[in-house]
C-alpha cells in the first residue's frame, strides 16, 4: 500500500498522520482528557475498546482515505516531549474546478489555552494548500461555539454565511456558521 505521509512542523508542533508506534501515546492523552469543559467538548471517552488491533486499523484507514483523497487526517504532537495533542483534518467536498474542503479541528481539553490549535491549524492550512492543492477550506462551526469560531478567526479565516439546518444532530437539524479561506490569501 503507497504511504500517505505528508507532515510538517513549526516551532513546537509536529503535524503528520498517526503511525502505528503512536499507540501507547494516543491511548495515554485520551485517557488524561479533563471532563468536559463546555457543550461541545466531549472530555474523557471510554477507551477500553481501543485496542492496538483496533488502532492499527484506524491507522490503516486514514492511509486508505487519504490515498482515495476522501478526508486527510493529520495528528498533533509537541516537539520537545512527543505528547499527542489533538488532530486536524481535512475533508474533500468538491475537486475539478473547486478544489474544496472542510476542516476539522481538536485539542485534548488538559492542553487547552496554550496556542497550539492556532498553531496546528495555521500549519494544517499550509498543507492544504500546498500540498494537497485544495484551493478553499472551509470551517463548519456550532453558532455558540465561540471557542471553535475564534480559532478560525485567529488563522485568517472569516466569516461568510450562517447555513440554515446544515447538519443533523443532537436529533435534529442544526445551523451552522461558515468560515472560509482560500490559497489566493495565502
Amino acid at each position: 500500500m503507497i504511504k500517505f505521509d505528508y507532515f510538517s512542523d513549526t516551532r513546537r508542533l509536529l503535524i503528520r498522520p498517526l503511525q502505528e508506534e503512536d499507540y501507547h501515546n494516543w491511548l495515554n492523552e485520551f485517557n488524561n482528557r479533563l471532563p468536559s469543559q463546555h457543550k461541545y467538548d466531549v472530555g474523557r471517552i471510554d477507551m477500553s475498546e481501543c485496542t492496538r488491533e483496533w488502532f492499527t486499523n484506524l491507522v490503516k484507514n486514514h492511509q486508505q482515505i487519504a490515498i482515495n483523497d476522501i478526508a486527510h487526517v493529520f495528528a498533533i504532537f509537541r516537539k520537545d516531549d512527543g505528547k499527542h495533542l489533538g488532530t486536524v483534518d481535512f475533508s474533500s467536498l468538491a475537486r475539478g474546478d473547486f478544489q474544496w474542503a472542510r476542516i476539522g479541528y481538536t485539542i485534548h481539553n488538559q492542553y487547552w489555552q496554550k496556542g497550539y490549535g492556532k498553531e496546528a491549524v495555521s500549519e494544517a492550512l499550509q498543507i492544504a494548500f500546498k500540498k494537497l492543492n485544495f484551493h478553499r477550506v472551509e470551517a463548519h462551526i456550532n453558532l455558540d461555539n465561540s471557542a471553535s469560531i475564534h480559532l478560525a478567526k485567529s488563522v485568517g479565516m472569516e466569516f461568510e454565511c450562517i447555513r440554515k439546518g446544515f447538519i443533523f444532530e443532537h436529533d435534529e437539524w442544526t445551523d451552522h456558521r461558515v468560515y472560509c479561506i482560500n490559497s489566493m490569501k495565502q
